[in-house]
């Protein structure tokens, strides 16, 4: 059997509306596995964030933080941080409207400001985190790959094409991930594949949000959600059924790779 590149979003796709993973979902990675195809994750999550994650449904390969960082057998093999000067700007900008702000290192997040609490609460319960820790200082001492920022659709404009070496992706109504404008979960993915000798047409990716859309147009076969929003499952070749209800295994027997 021809090996291929199975990669899996987290929220959403993976972890059903609890936060859980269906127990048809855990049988279907294993018979992946078995199989010898390369399995990982595909997140907007960092390490700690997935970590979790990873041990439960024993990953040892995955890409974090929107494309930023990838790992295969647990060692680090890329990394693309976002500019440090442009996110000095970026957080004075952020300062001025007193909007919430955050880093994301792999293995923390700390705010940036203290602004905005109840939007920066809403977001992160939303996938099981709490409030970040106040530190003004993290992003000038530690390696910074993505940011979050906490505002809603209507400010949006106030920022999106005045940095040109960022991309934003909104993950949440408050929310929206700062990435490098020339990184993304598909990049990465393709890169990923190239390592391994795996043909980009034999990648396989499942997701359902916004910060999936280029990963399930540029791999071999995307797969939406049944959850996912229509304009998102416009750019897969298929859409399955929701997380809540055996989406992954589904199109999985239905691709024949089960």
């Amino acid at each position: 059997m021809k090996r291929k590149l199975f990669a899996f979003d987290i929220d959403g796709t993976m972890l059903d509306s609890n936060k859980k993973a269906l127990d048809s979902t855990r049988e279907a990675l294993q018979k992946l596995r078995a199989q010898g195809h390369l399995v990982t994750i595909a997140t907007g999550r960092s390490r700690f964030m997935a970590q979790e994650v990873i041990v439960d449904l024993g990953f040892t390969n995955y890409v974090l933080c929107n494309g930023a960082a990838a790992f295969l057998d647990h060692e680090q093999y890329y990394q693309n941080l976002l500019d440090q000067e442009e996110l000095n700007r970026f957080s004075r900008e952020v300062e001025k409207h007193e909007f919430g702000l955050a880093y994301v290192g792999l293995d923390e997040v700390k705010k940036n400001n203290q602004h905005r609490s109840k939007e920066i609460i809403e977001a992160m319960d939303s996938i099981n985190f709490s409030e970040p820790e106040y530190d003004k200082e993290f992003h000038k001492e530690n390696d910074v790959y993505q940011a979050l920022a906490f505002y809603d659709e209507s400010s949006e404009g106030l920022f999106t094409n005045n940095f040109s070496k960022f991309r934003f992706v909104r993950w949440h109504p408050q929310s929206v991930d700062i990435v490098p404008r020339n990184g993304s979960k598909a990049a990465t993915l393709l890169n990923l594949a190239d390592r391994v000798g795996i043909q980009h047409e034999d990648i396989i990716a499942f997701g359902d949000g916004e910060n999936d859309r280029e990963m399930l147009r540029e791999v071999g076969i995307g797969v939406a959600m049944g959850n996912a929003l229509p304009h998102i499952q416009k750019e897969a070749k298929l859409v399955t059924d929701t997380n809540d209800n055996d989406g992954i295994w589904k199109a999985l027997k239905e691709l024949r790779a089960i």
